[in-house]
């Protein structure tokens, strides 16, 4: 059912492993304690990844079925904090259904936001299940190669 932590060791980018094992220590908590009504995350995280590309981080959320007065961004305190709901809204009861493997809830995931982002410049798009968050760096943070001048020795 769990693969060692060691597994999770051998990637070459050590955010992913971060991200994988927070997941799956969440997911250990969240099954063994009982819900309450002052939970504070909920069983349901939309899987999700962030990568760098031309001077942008960006974060895909995988968030199908919500409707847009159920999903909200904001930035506050330094941080980018997704909240967002995916109702079972089926005319059926759930009584009646088999089986139920979807899940549904809120979620609330939440990222500290490092200081090299233009935070005036985020922005969010929603398009066929997939939240899209572009995160412009500063020009000031992206790469700059430096030229090296090579002085010719002079010949005594």
């Amino acid at each position: 059912m769990f693969k060692p932590v060691r597994s999770l060791l051998r990637s070459s980018d050590p955010f992913e492993n971060l991200f994988a094992l927070q997941e799956r220590i969440n997911k250990v908590f969240n099954d063994l304690l009982p819900s309450t009504e002052f939970e504070t995350t909920s069983r349901w995280i939309p899987a999700m990844d962030v990568y760098e590309k031309e001077g942008n981080i960006i974060i895909e959320l995988e968030a199908p079925g919500i409707k847009e007065e159920d999903l909200k961004i904001k930035v506050e305190d330094g941080m980018l904090i997704i909240n967002g709901e995916r109702k079972f809204e089926k005319e059926d009861k759930k009584e009646n259904y088999y089986r139920i493997e979807r899940s549904y809830g809120s979620f609330s995931r939440s990222f500290s936001l490092p200081d090299n982002i233009e935070k005036d410049k985020i922005e969010a798009k929603y398009e066929n299940g997939l939240l899209k968050i572009t995160m412009p760096k500063k020009p000031e943070s992206q790469p700059k190669e430096i030229p090296v001048n090579f002085v010719k020795e002079s010949k005594k």
